[in-house]
């Protein structure tokens, strides 16, 4: 089974492509989407207001569960769940779960309160507690050695978490190293913005030259 964070930066001009080839995947998926426009504006006002990190850890979860709402309306074939056990119920369906994740969360609340921590993170934990395999898909092709921005920057095809740990700043977010060793994962990064290099990546195709970084946490 894989755990497929859709980033909030695909939202909304690149999910109805992903949504679409999602049912071509041989494996099982659950959905985690991230926060987007709605999150940053909630880091926006912190940067001026100054709010509680309880507050914004919330506030952006919160953000996460209106665009997965959003999300859900458009497609018939996913189905929003907020529980863990509500997941195999949608597969035998042959729907696609997408996890509202504030009330599983706040049940559980296993991450730190801090902008360090995103969906990238929550998605990660979810995949923990399924034993399955990570995706991140993001507006960019992978990790980068070098500013992101620099016409020269190189992508990175392989990775261990622990030398991620030491990048000041990555497509992903700051926590997720540390979780993907203390939970014995690995996961993928790729772009989202072209649905398939995820269906090369999860085919059994061992000629596979589709952009992507792995991370290795095992």
């Amino acid at each position: 089974m894989y755990v497929i964070k859709i980033g909030g930066s695909l939202y909304p001009d690149y999910v109805d492509d992903i949504i679409d080839v999602l049912d071509e995947i041989p494996e099982k998926v659950v959905l985690v989407n991230g926060g987007g426009m709605l999150a940053n504006q909630v880091r926006e006002l912190d940067n001026k207001v100054h709010y509680s990190m309880d507050t914004n850890h919330w506030m952006a979860i919160m953000c996460m569960d209106i665009i997965a709402t959003l999300i859900a309306d458009r497609h018939d074939n996913i189905v929003l769940v907020d529980k863990f056990e509500d997941i195999s119920c949608v597969h035998r369906d042959n729907k696609i779960p997408l996890m509202l994740t504030y009330d599983l969360l706040r049940e559980y609340d296993p991450l730190i309160h801090s902008w360090e921590v995103t969906s990238d993170s929550i998605a990660c934990w979810i995949c923990s507690m399924l034993n399955a395999k990570l995706l991140i898909l993001t507006n960019v092709n992978g990790i980068y050695n070098g500013d992101i921005c620099n016409p020269n920057k190189k992508l990175i095809k392989n990775i261990s978490a622990s030398e991620l740990l030491i990048f000041e700043e990555t497509s992903v977010d700051k926590c997720l190293p540390k979780l993907l060793i203390k939970y014995n994962l690995d996961c993928f990064v790729l772009n989202g913005k072209y649905p398939e290099r995820l269906l090369a990546l999860t085919s059994s195709d061992s000629n596979n030259n589709s952009l992507y970084t792995y991370i290795g946490g095992k």
